[in-house]
């Protein structure tokens, strides 16, 4: 059996404590929580007393997402870093998301690696003292100014190594990159979802339509998975579904439990 985990994209259209109350009924080991769900995080819930609330139900809060984007630098996105780091550190969640820019700047060879350093250089000192990791996830999309994951253990390793930074690994945004090394020793969390329908291209404008895996996924998530389980990898697969069938679903419990057994059942298979 996997270790388990839920994104509260997934489950968007629940409250925090119900979503944390699906995600104990799932077995999973943690969640993780979003800003940008058109509400406070936690619903408003104080972060100390949202972190009690689901170690109470015996899961870990894996990370808080997000900011977007976080290596278009300034002062605002420096509060809002900030801001985010101190939010995890109060509810004692484990890491924080970063979003790089997709808007097709910032994109050119020699310019998007310096300015990636140089963010993460200055994302650092806000780090300092902290427990929280700050993960970069690399996007897929072909605006986007960070694909490559290669580029980002190189940025990581330049800055200072991996007890500050780590990454996401997407098994959506991955296919969508033309897959590649996976870098399990460098990957704090990985995001699971299903692309089913055969006939639009494999692109950005899928990334609204990610569903629940199934037999019919054409991002090859259990074999992604199935390599960061054979390299060693220990950390959770986290279900960040973006699709509104599967938000709004009236049995999404159901549903998200048949995916997971899916997966586990197509991992034994192989």
């Amino acid at each position: 059996m996997i270790r388990r985990a839920l994104n509260q994209k997934t489950a968007c259209q629940l409250s925090y404590e119900g979503f944390l109350d699906l995600a104990k009924d799932l077995g999973c080991v943690g969640v993780e929580a979003r800003n940008d769900l058109g509400r406070p995080f936690f619903d408003g819930i104080a972060p100390r007393q949202a972190g009690d609330m689901a170690r109470a139900r015996g899961l870990r809060l894996l990370g808080l997402s997000e900011v977007y984007p976080f290596n278009d630098w300034s002062d605002v996105r420096a509060a809002s870093i900030q801001g985010l780091i101190d939010t995890a550190e109060a509810c004692r969640a484990e890491t924080i998301s970063l979003i790089p820019r997709v808007d097709g700047t910032g994109t050119e060879n020699g310019l998007r690696q310096r300015v990636l350093r140089d963010v993460m250089r200055e994302i650092l000192p806000l780090l300092e003292g902290r427990k929280v990791l700050a993960l970069i996830e690399p996007i897929g999309f072909s605006t986007s100014s960070l694909r490559d994951k290669a580029e980002l253990v190189e940025a990581i390793e330049a800055v200072g190594g991996p007890t500050k930074f780590k990454l996401v690994h997407d098994t959506f945004q991955h296919a969508l990159a033309g897959g590649g090394p996976i870098f399990p020793d460098y990957t704090a969390l990985v995001h699971i979802s299903g692309i089913s329908d055969p006939l639009p291209p494999l692109d950005e404008r899928l990334d609204a339509h990610r569903m629940l895996v199934d037999e019919r996924d054409r991002c090859d998530t259990s074999g992604q998975i199935k390599a960061f389980l054979e390299a060693g990898y220990a950390g959770t697969f986290s279900f960040e579904c973006t699709d509104s069938s599967v938000q709004r679903s009236p049995t999404l419990a159901k549903d998200i439990a048949g995916s997971f057994e899916f997966v586990e059942d197509d991992l034994a298979s192989k």
